[in-house]
């Protein structure tokens, strides 16, 4: 039958075969159930449970019989001209392993239950699917069976049993191969110490034997922990070579087919109580002692990677239970009789416990830690019963168990960020539970990584989607809420640039309430109204402004981000429209002093300097910023007051106004900064032009706004403008509605000039862009839609005032020029003989006021508006003679 095996010569038995064959014969024949029995049995196995594990078993019994013998085990599987050799090393063949293959259900293996896998007795069955003449030889001596054979002695002892012979033809001559041993002769190749030879039965067992051998995998070295080694030949193909040795804590699978598989186990093992074996079959309970062993394949980093094995629970060699955890599962799992799906149980019930346990300290000590964990956490749903209670199992326990790789690196601070006292080893986790972690949404790599640094339970970036997180609960973050646990966070600047750079591109809407550390030592929550320190700013003092209330970005921070959520470029005109420096300006006059709330506030004149040098820092001209005729800067007296009410000392206007009507600005002040940043902030240098769109030309409403600065467009402002109105009206038919100048500019400010001083003013206002308020005629828009030209107010006003060398006289019904009795003049004597200013703006404010007060007493023209107010109010209209030509200087009528 082999180059490897013969019958043995006659009287040559050493294991007792004749015995075994005899034995089985007359209890055929004696019960002709007893056969029916062994052959029911035997053909369960080769058709059901046992059809495919040839390889296996084979594997595992040299893996039982190195085990035995205490030596390296190694295995050898050759196919070749339609036979089979499985050679392996280890315990030989002696008798009771005789018996124990031509028996069912009867290892004997027992008595060495700890170190042996095979514990039903059953496994050599599998050769059946394969072959009918099975044998197995040793150094000692050998066994066969043959399927001629052993039909030929059943027919015998029919002769006698007449029931035995219906047996046998109702089964066409199938008897149970197994059950008939012969001896036999044979030797085990070199180096090898027992060897099964197979002569496959036809084409179909070739074609599975080599398909079985082509399955062999890193499985079945990790599943028979004494086999070492496994080669495989088929043909004349290069022989591949399967070989298990330890790298450290890895099992290293070589595979000069595959690769080199390097896997992290973790094993458990211990007794079983009796109660969990109440249930199963005695020679299991012989057996008390239960095995569990998780393997993960690792790639060269470190980090797991999917099993290639088949994904099934291996009980120890594989079953048919599916397993959808992504490792490889060996465990003393009780089988059915099928031995393809595990006995429900209570023992099987505890394995799963135990197996839970294991693979939660496979995750825990998992080292290095990475993302590629993630993948070992199991689904929701099982792929089968006991893949479910697995699951269920492990879903309950991951949650608390730290192995989840946090996105801050443990072993010390963040880039540029030394010496903070923050993300140290002591304080920052090597692992996280998930029921303590959070993915942040919305957030990048880099961001994430920055904010794990104070947020250590932060996991890294890309997580998001992953099932497995949503599966143990891990919290979402979204990226605003993560920016909100940032207040009153203390770190150094350069960690502020560095979460700045990692946000770029993120929706601003999110990033709000982002902390900016200011150049003072605080940190503020929110970019909007900080300040950008930049070139331009170099020129202004951090602590000033800081004392004005601002908030300046540390330089070491400020970054381009921080512009797009709405801070500023500490530019002198930002820092000079800051709300903080406008309500400086504002209370500047208060007794109390400007920013009374802050301690530390500039004084006056501090401020005062320090508003002027951002004006002239920002180039401002006069109008640009009206509000900044509020400022409080000390006049030639010394006293406070209203830049607006100021005049510059030696200025035009001042050369042409009529003494005592403003008081001039401080001189040394006038000195330090020039006419420029003084006229910005509303000091008169010159003639002030206002100009003012869409003006209603109803003489009850043209008044002065009320505030504490004049504005550029406040048409109120000019002198006796309800009059010029009332001679607009004059022109047109009487509407509800009145007309509206659509824009209007004048040069305000022309009752303050002396009237020595005409000649001066008159060549100061025949200049550009003066010049325009006495040219520019005045479009109106009149009820009906249409528009007519009138003639401007400055032109209209000058017709109307002794302008030229002492000029016409008044008009007529005018009172004669001079203050009327009882009025003050432009100063007035105080105690002590000093005279004492009017308050500039409030001396304004009382003559447009007096131009409406009917009764007052005014001087000339103004006596004469203040009367036709009167007779609006009573339905009475006095028209003036118009008043007579003048000439401007350039012939301008």
């Amino acid at each position: 039958m082999s180059m490897f095996v013969r019958p043995a010569d006659e009287g040559a038995d050493p294991f007792g075969t004749a015995r075994l064959r005899r034995g089985v014969l007359d209890a055929w024949a004696a019960s002709p159930a007893r056969f029916r029995e062994d052959a029911n049995a035997e053909e369960d196995l080769v058709l059901g449970g046992y059809r495919d594990r040839l390889v296996v078993e084979l594997a595992q019994n040299a893996a039982d019989a190195a085990a035995r013998a205490g030596v390296p085990g190694r295995l050898r599987l050759t196919l070749r001209d339609g036979v089979l050799v499985a050679a392996n090393t280890g315990a030989p063949l002696d008798a009771a392993g005789v018996e124990s293959l031509s028996t069912l259900r009867a290892s004997a293996k027992r008595d060495d239950a700890e170190r042996a896998v095979g514990r039903f007795g059953v496994g050599f069955a599998a050769v059946l699917a394969v072959t009918d003449e099975p044998a197995v030889v040793g150094r000692h001596g050998g066994v066969r069976w043959s399927l001629a054979e052993a039909r030929g002695l059943a027919g015998d002892s029919a002769g006698g049993s007449a029931g035995l012979g219906d047996e046998i033809r109702r089964r066409d001559g199938h008897v149970p191969l197994l059950r008939l041993p012969f001896a036999a002769e044979g030797t085990a190749p070199d180096p090898y110490d027992t060897a099964v030879i197979l002569p496959l039965r036809d084409a179909a067992a070739a074609d599975l034997a080599e398909r079985l051998l082509h399955a062999v995998d890193d499985a079945l070295l990790l599943a028979l922990p004494g086999l070492e080694e496994v080669v495989v030949e088929i043909g004349d193909a290069p022989p591949r070579t399967v070989r298990r040795g330890t790298d450290g804590a890895l099992t290293v699978i070589e595979d000069s087919r595959d690769g080199t598989t390097r896997w992290r186990t973790v094993a458990a093992h211990g007794p079983l109580t009796p109660d969990l074996l109440a249930d199963r079959p005695i020679e299991e309970r012989l057996r008390p002692h239960w095995s569990v062993t998780w393997a993960v394949p690792v790639d060269s980093d470190g980090t797991p990677a999917r099993p290639r094995t088949s994904p099934v629970v291996h009980a120890p060699t594989p079953s048919e239970e599916p397993l959808g955890v992504p490792a490889l599962l060996i465990a003393s799992f009780p089988l059915d009789s099928t031995r393809r799906h595990t006995a429900p149980g209570p023992l099987t019930d505890f394995l799963v416990e135990r197996a839970a346990d294991a693979y939660t300290e496979l995750l825990a000590d998992w080292r290095p830690v990475t993302t590629g964990i993630i993948d070992l956490v199991p689904g929701p749903l099982g792929r089968g019963e006991l893949d479910g209670a697995l699951r269920q199992t492990l879903l309950g326990r991951l949650p608390r168990t730290s192995f989840l790789p946090p996105a801050a690196e443990p072993d010390g601070r963040g880039e540029g960020d030394e010496g903070d006292g923050a993300g140290t080893e002591s304080d920052l986790p090597e692992t996280l539970r998930p029921r303590d972690a959070e993915v942040v949404e919305g957030a990048g790599a880099d961001t994430v990584r920055v904010l794990a640094e104070v947020l250590p339970t932060l996991l890294p970036a890309g997580l998001e989607r992953r099932a497995e997180l949503r599966t143990l609960g891990v919290a979402r973050l979204p990226l605003a809420d993560a920016i909100d646990r940032l207040a009153g966070l203390e770190k150094s600047p350069d960690w502020w640039r560095r979460l700045y750079e990692s946000l770029a591109g993120v929706d601003p809407d999110r990033l709000s309430g982002l902390p900016v550390p200011l150049a003072d030592g605080r940190t503020t929550t929110g970019p909007r109204q900080v300040l950008l320190p930049g070139v331009e700013a170099a020129r202004i003092d951090p602590e000033t402004l800081a004392r004005l209330g601002l908030k300046v970005a540390h330089p070491d921070a400020a970054h381009p981000l921080l512009e797009k959520l709405g801070a500023l470029p500490a530019t002198p005109r930002a820092v000079l429209t800051t709300p903080q420096v406008r309500a400086a300006v504002a209370a500047s006059l208060d007794d109390e002093g400007a920013l009374n709330w802050e301690d530390e506030a500039p004084d006056a004149d501090e401020l005062a300097d320090t508003v002027l040098g951002l004006v002239r820092d920002a180039g401002l001209e006069p109008g640009d910023e009206p509000w900044l005729g509020a400022l409080a800067l000390p006049d030639e007296d010394g006293e406070l007051s209203p830049a607006c009410e100021l005049v510059f000392p030696g200025g035009p206007f001042a050369q042409v106004m009529r003494e005592g009507e403003l008081a001039a600005v401080d001189a040394e002040l006038a000195r330090k900064w020039g006419e420029a940043p003084l006229a910005a902030c509303g000091v008169l240098v010159d003639f002030v032009l206002v100009r003012a769109t869409d003006v209603v030309l109803d003489p009850d409403e043209l008044e002065p706004r009320e505030g504490d600065f004049a504005e550029p467009d406040d048409a109120g402002l000019l002198d006796a403008v309800d009059v010029w109105s009332e001679d607009v009206l004059d022109r047109f038919p009487d509407s509800p509605v009145p007309p509206v100048a659509t824009e209007l500019v004048a040069v305000r400010d022309l009752d303050l000039v002396d009237d020595d001083q005409w000649p001066r003013a008159l060549a100061l206002l025949a200049r550009p862009p003066l010049r325009d308020a006495l040219t520019q005629p005045v479009r109106v828009l009149l009820p009906d839609g249409t528009h007519e030209v009138v003639r401007p107010y400055t032109a209209w006003w000058l017709r109307g005032h002794p302008v030229r060398g002492g000029g016409r006289a008044p008009p007529r019904g005018a009172a004669p020029r001079g203050p009327p009795p009882g009025a003050p003049s432009a100063t007035t004597p105080i105690a002590g003989g000093k005279e004492h200013h009017r308050h500039p703006q409030a001396g304004r404010r009382v003559r447009r006021a007096g131009r409406h007060r009917c009764g007052d007493r005014v001087e000339g023209e103004r006596h004469l508006r203040a009367a036709r107010a009167c007779d609006r109010v009573s339905g009475r209209r006095r028209r003036r003679p118009p008043p007579s030509t003048i000439s401007m200087p350039g012939g301008a009528p």
